[in-house]
């Protein structure tokens, strides 16, 4: 199962400042584990809001807004794509992770939809996927 795990952006995060050399250092043995582990799939920390965008969607108008935006706890700083054999696994290692920041830290694990769960949504029939082949979706 592939999941994302998502770190949520801190008021030191969205005000720019960045990791201590330590906890930097212990971010990078975590990642290291996990691709050892064949865990990890992708991962990337992002900017603060000041360089985000946001696009709205009311009908056929799009409106842009401009960061930064005010409440850092609904905001992404980074984020990694896991393959996991189960939601407990995903857990295990995140409770593992270092924390970044100084203070409180959250990291959100979502689920992707796989092929068979948008199939079993719109009951079609979808193949399991062969060999790390693709599935219809472009998933695994």
């Amino acid at each position: 199962m592939r999941v994302m795990v998502l770190a949520k952006a801190t008021q030191a995060s969205e005000a720019g400042t960045p990791p201590t050399m330590e906890a930097f250092e212990a971010m990078e043995r975590f990642t290291e584990e996990l691709v050892a582990a064949g865990v990890l799939v992708a991962g990337a920390g992002l900017k603060n809001s000041g360089a985000a965008k946001r696009i709205v969607f009311e009908g056929p108008e799009r409106t842009v807004i401009d960061g930064p935006f005010v409440e850092s706890k609904e905001l992404v700083a980074g984020f990694s794509i896991w393959e996991v054999k189960d939601m407990d696994e995903a857990v295990a290692w995140a409770r593992r992770s270092p924390n970044p920041m100084p203070g409180r830290s959250e990291i959100e694990i979502r689920p992707f939809f796989e092929a068979q769960d948008m199939a079993q949504a719109l009951d079609l029939e979808v193949p399991a996927p062969q060999g790390g082949e693709r599935g219809a979706l472009g998933v695994a």
